[in-house]
């Protein structure tokens, strides 16, 4: 049987449907992460205006609760990044790239410290952090500070609130994964399936190689998966197989896509998310560069970005990178109040 065909505008509004960028939805915060697969969330504004670009009614303060409450949780996950992901998506998303977290790092780090270096400096700081928390620093002077900078790949530890919040940017207080969420209740295989179904919930349709960027996992680690899921499969415009969620949306190409705002690093930019061309190849110097610390904020028009925006003396100016018509200027300047009222 001939394989359905889909194209670079499907893809596109496959993705801003899953992510909630062509309507915002009526969901809680916990079921918003799950839906999109998770946020990114190295610098801690930029999860409150992630959500607020898709959780219709999202109040600043609503987010930094959750955060209070523990029904969501910061923690290093895919791709070694911080990620903001719900309670109960956290020990899935952990368990599934364990692994190739630490292998990573082994490679990566430049002080000469091997596993059983970090395995002994994760046994040290398990017991202190027992029931508590600890700061950064007080890791540092515990293990060392090279130690420090990779023992999230060993033992499983989260941002405890108020650090990594809107009014405590600084996400420096750490705690144990186990105490702050309970001990995990799934098996490696599980826990790589959990994974496939929430990319492909929130990016799919999407190759395995993406699935593997997305988690920064080889796709030998994801691939098992997509054996054991039940998936529907489809065909790119360039031969590719993508697989996805049985009853994933699949929006008409010609959907109207809103004017929306996203923060720094938002994931529906990511080199994973390429085929979606969220982010044009012309402006992706613009966004991410090898100079810059962190991406820029960006405004998105019918599906891709087109140019950044800036919160600055009590509102919202954009930069558009090409001409902009005046009624996408009027959506701008709707969004941009919006935006506005969250950072107020």
């Amino acid at each position: 049987m001939t394989q359905r065909v889909l194209g670079e505008r499907e893809l596109n509004r496959a993705l801003l449907a899953r992510q909630m960028l062509l309507e915002r939805a009526s969901l809680s915060i916990p079921k918003a992460l799950e839906r999109m697969g998770g946020l990114q969330a190295q610098y801690a504004p930029s999860m409150y205006v992630g959500l607020s670009s898709r959780i219709d009614g999202f109040e600043r303060g609503a987010l930094t609760r959750a955060l209070e409450r523990r029904s969501v949780a910061q923690g290093t996950l895919m791709r070694s990044t911080i990620h903001l992901v719900s309670a109960r998506d956290y020990w899935p998303l952990a368990l599934a790239v364990e692994r190739p977290r630490r292998d990573w790092w082994l490679k990566a780090n430049r002080d000469g410290l091997g596993a059983r270096d970090m395995s002994s400096a994760a046994r040290r700081l398990r017991a202190r952090l027992a029931g508590g928390t600890l700061r950064r620093g007080e890791i540092e002077q515990l293990i060392g500070k090279a130690q420090a900078a990779g023992i999230g790949h060993w033992l499983h530890i989260v941002r405890a609130p108020p650090s990594g919040t809107w009014e405590r940017r600084r996400a420096d207080l750490y705690a144990l994964a186990e105490d702050w969420l309970g001990p995990p209740e799934v098996d490696h295989d599980d826990a790589v399936d959990h994974a496939v179904r929430r990319y492909l919930g929130g990016f799919g349709p999407a190759t395995l190689a993406e699935i593997a960027n997305w988690a920064g996992a080889p796709s030998a680690v994801m691939a098992p998966a997509l054996e054991r899921l039940r998936l529907r499969s489809f065909a790119s415009e360039d031969g590719d197989e993508l697989v996805d969620l049985p009853r994933a949306p699949l929006p008409d190409p010609q959907t109207a896509a809103p004017v929306r705002l996203l923060g720094t690093w938002d994931a529906s930019l990511l080199v994973h998310a390429r085929r979606a061309n969220v982010l044009p190849e012309r402006f992706r110097e613009r966004v991410f560069h090898v100079r810059m610390p962190q991406s820029v904020t960006t405004f998105l028009v019918d599906g891709a970005v087109a140019g950044t925006w800036r919160f600055e003396d009590g509102r919202v100016t954009f930069d558009p990178f090409e001409p902009l018509d005046r009624t996408t200027l009027r959506a701008l300047d709707e969004e941009g109040e919006r935006m506005a009222a969250l950072h107020a």
